[in-house]
């Protein structure tokens, strides 16, 4: 029912700031980095928690923590978060802007506009790229609040049983949340945030003077003769180190939410010192104290101040899991509009805020996953070794990304281009490489997902792409269609009949099927489209278009950019302004409702086709997604095969 275009490029795609949209006029700078802090950085502000802790543990093999050990992972993260998070995403991938929109479908949408046709290499890092990130999804809530509960130990070890339970009761109680939206307690997200920023900063910088030597690390040489020194497990702690770093897609993912200055700012004065003083303040306790390895961001704090700082600890991180719950969210109905998926029900959870959506399959699906993993890895350490697979596997695919939309797009050179991010691909890829080391221990968990995830998208686009090609060639063209109707008209009935279809092109089956039994012919017959194109959003002088093609024949296409949800009666009041009148309440919306089944000869394996058959019949229906009234809705039945 939704055909997929691109829009035309811009002229001044050189400059890519300078289409950079006036976001959010009426909200001040402060709001939003205020904002930003609640909502960007939960995934990496909460990394302390365990980033740390496990790079120790990796790189001591069981073994004493030595002073070596310690500068040398210290070094390791302060100088991921510099390259990884400040300079790639910070200060380049936030100006690679989809008209004040980021993230992973944004690139895809920026890559094929830049490539023009050559777009399946592009389409297939996207798919990979959203399917990774649903692996995100899914581990970020589980480790995050794990690790926090978790301190519950040191408090009182009696409560060692009762972690998992009370895990998983949190994040239950998250989920069942999502429903009621997320509006109000997002208010709270950034002073909530910005408080456990103040208790890191606090924290580290009360426990650095017990080794002031600690600030060596931050010479780079550190790092590099950590590897050097330590050959045997340098593939295991950058696997860990890793850990500081994930939540920086994020950044990019959040740019249409907050826009570039706000969440720049936010990062360089005071996530990013607030991160690094207290990793610092951690490696300065355990050079001091090697016994607090075990836990050594809750050893920060005295022990009157320990169960405020796992209760601030466990809302940071149901506030990280919220922003990747609606990451979710968002990146599905994106994946929706651009074709990658089949539609799902999408609800409004607020009349002022179409970003809030909730999407009851994807919230269940996600619930389902996090307490599956819980229960099977039982702690944040266990789950540390699924975790890098899949961050840093779309972190490499929005490297790739990056560099054709920065080579096509910007019209770099290829050589300036790569001399830029060449080297943030190959620490991606180090990263990622890293992390394929636990792939026994954990990290089989998010490349089955992603596999199970890619399976499915492409399974989507080759079976909607093959059903396109073979209903299009036993399609009657439209315009013959109303040159046979002029000279042999049938019957006329008052009112407009709105035909929606795939192909302009060719005559709707709704048509010809109204034709053939029903033997009649409304007054005015609309051939509607619905298009996808690769912007965030459309003005609504864009939105519609409009051709007369003959005695009582218009065709219409109503344009939407992949973060809008289609609203069908919404886009046809536009064509008012056009000239075109009609009563919609005289309306009548014909839809083909398909049943398909598999051909003896397709172009995908039989297992393909049921699974895209099964896919088809999950899909919402048509009259919810583009919200047209139900009562004045006509379907008729076809079948075809695949």
């Amino acid at each position: 029912m939704v055909q997929h275009a691109v829009a035309p490029g811009h002229a001044d795609s050189a400059a890519p700031e300078a289409s950079l949209p006036e976001s959010h006029p009426k909200v001040s700078f402060w709001t939003l980095m205020l904002g930003a802090i609640g909502v960007v950085f939960g995934d990496i502000g909460t990394s302390p928690l365990y980033a740390f802790k496990e790079s120790v543990a990796a790189a001591a093999a069981g073994g004493p923590v030595t002073r070596e050990i310690i500068l040398g992972v210290l070094s390791l993260i302060l100088w991921s978060l510099v390259l990884v998070v400040t300079a790639k995403y910070v200060f380049i991938l936030l100006r690679a802007d989809n008209r004040g929109e980021g993230g992973t479908l944004t690139l895809v949408a920026l890559a094929q506009r830049a490539l023009g046709r050559r777009r399946g290499l592009v389409l297939m890092l996207g798919i990979a790229g959203a399917g990774l990130f649903y692996g995100d999804a899914v581990l970020t809530p589980a480790i995050s609040v794990l690790s926090a509960v978790e301190g519950l130990k040191l408090a009182t070890p009696e409560l060692d049983p009762y972690v998992v339970p009370i895990t998983l009761a949190i994040l239950i109680a998250l989920f069942m949340v999502q429903s009621r939206g997320t509006g109000r307690v997002a208010a709270f997200f950034g002073p909530i945030m910005l408080a456990w920023f103040a208790a890191l900063a606090l924290a580290g910088l009360l426990h650095i003077a017990d080794d002031p030597t600690v600030m060596f690390a931050m010479n780079p040489v550190y790092a590099v003769t950590f590897f050097h020194h330590h050959p045997a497990v340098s593939l295991a702690v950058l696997g860990a180190v890793c850990l500081s770093v994930t939540g920086a897609e994020a950044l990019y993912a959040d740019l249409g939410h907050f826009g570039a200055r706000p969440i720049r700012s936010a990062w360089l004065y005071l996530v990013f010192p607030a991160l690094v003083i207290n990793y610092f303040g951690q490696g300065a306790l355990v050079l001091a104290h090697p016994s607090a390895a075990e836990s050594p961001l809750f050893h920060l704090v005295p022990d009157w101040a320990l169960l405020p700082m796992i209760g601030l600890a466990t809302l940071a991180t149901i506030i990280a899991s919220q922003a990747v719950i609606t990451g979710a969210f968002s990146l599905t109905r994106q994946a929706v509009q651009l074709g990658l998926l089949p539609r799902l029900e999408i609800r409004f959870t607020s009349e002022t805020h179409q970003g809030q959506i909730y999407l009851p399959r994807v919230n269940m699906l996600l619930l389902f996953g996090v307490i599956v993993l819980v229960l099977i890895f039982g702690s944040s350490s266990n789950l540390s070794h699924a975790y890098g697979v899949s961050v840093f596997g779309a972190m490499a695919v929005d490297a790739v990304l990056a560099i054709l939309v920065i080579w096509k797009g910007w019209r770099w050179s290829l050589g300036l281009t790569l001399a830029v991010m060449l080297p943030f691909l190959i620490i991606d890829l180090a990263f990622f490489g890293a992390n394929l080391l636990k792939v026994f221990t954990g990290g089989y968990v998010p490349i089955i997902l992603a596999a199970a995830l890619m399976t499915l998208m492409w399974t989507w686009v080759k079976g909607t792409s093959i059903l396109f090609e073979k209903t299009r060639k036993i399609d009657v063209p439209l315009l013959e269609l109303v040159k046979m109707l002029e000279k042999s008209p049938p019957h006329r009935v008052k009112g407009t009949a709105v035909f929606l279809t795939s192909d302009p092109e060719t005559a709707p089956a709704a048509l010809l099927h109204n034709l053939k039994h029903n033997k009649v012919l409304h007054e005015k017959n609309v051939i509607l489209t619905v298009r996808s194109v690769d912007v965030p959003r459309l003005e609504d002088e864009d939105r519609v278009k409009v051709e007369h093609v003959g005695d009582s024949f218009w065709r219409v296409q109503i344009a939407y950019g992949y973060m809008e949800t289609p609203n069908i009666p919404r886009g046809l009041a536009i064509l008012r302004k056009q000239g075109f009148k009609f009563d919609i309440m005289a309306t009548s919306f014909f839809l083909s409702r398909r049943s398909i089944r598999p051909a003896a000869q397709s172009g995908m394996p039989l297992w393909q086709d049921k699974l895209f058959i099964g896919l088809a019949k999950s899909a919402s229906d048509a009259t919810d997604f583009f919200q047209i009234p139900t009562g004045r809705v006509v379907e008729v039945g076809t079948q075809v095969t695949v």
